[in-house]
């Protein structure tokens, strides 16, 4: 989410750029799920910059509603089930206290997510300009406390992570959320593209970082002293 559809479009290239580059860094299969996070975020950015030419009358009603369905799925029901379940992949090796951690809050993802995604199917998703943002309305039972299990499911994977980056990650996504959601109130400007600009530059560091990589067999070893 920007404050124009530029904004929107030259943020979410980037940021699917970052995407691209990360799932390039990645070594191992299970990793995957939590390296297209910045990809689906750059996505994100763009089919909202959609959304924006909808409110300005410059696409097809068709089409705007499509994008705002599209951009509700990816932020309500997708994220808070993808999120502990690519770090729960990518904690392979975690100890079981992590795991079963992990495990349980992907469990409240679960329950989140099929909350949200009812609530998709019975209402149709509305925009509208909101200052230099657009605030999206869609009707939900029990706000606060699915807004809670969505907080708790995606922020809480990302802090009790095994690898010691995702945990920073988890902490800069703590952060910045409060931050804009508070510049968002005030409808001066949306900032959560930069949140995500962020998010993807932490995840790109991770999947090149120095991460274990698979050990040579016998016959690469004897190869590699040769």
């Amino acid at each position: 989410m920007c404050w124009s559809p530029d904004a929107d479009l030259i943020a979410g290239g980037v940021i699917a750029a970052l995407g691209i580059g990360t799932l390039a860094g990645v070594r191992r299969r299970t990793d995957l799920p939590l390296a297209a996070l910045p990809l689906l975020l750059g996505t994100h950015q763009m089919v909202e910059s959609v959304v924006w030419r909808g409110q300005e009358g410059t696409v097809s009603p068709s089409v705007a509603s499509a994008a705002r369905v599209i951009w509700a799925v990816i932020a309500l029901p997708l994220l808070p089930l993808l999120v502990p379940v690519a770090v729960l992949l990518a904690s392979s090796s975690a100890a079981g206290k992590v795991r079963r951690r992990l495990v349980f809050l992907t469990g409240i993802g679960a329950a989140t997510s099929i909350t949200l995604a009812v609530a998709l199917a019975r209402e149709p998703v509305k925009a509208h300009v909101h200052g230099h943002t657009i605030a999206y309305t869609v009707g939900i039972a029990a706000a606060p406390l699915v807004v809670a299990g969505y907080l708790v499911a995606t922020l809480g994977a990302l802090l009790v992570a095994e690898d010691r980056t995702i945990r920073t990650l988890g902490v800069v996504c703590t952060v910045g959320s409060v931050v804009c959601f508070l510049v968002w109130r005030l409808a001066f400007a949306s900032t959560w593209c930069a949140l995500a600009a962020v998010a993807s530059l932490i995840l790109l560091r991770w999947a090149w970082g120095s991460r274990p990589m698979t050990r040579p067999s016998g016959l690469d070893r004897t190869r590699l002293q040769n």
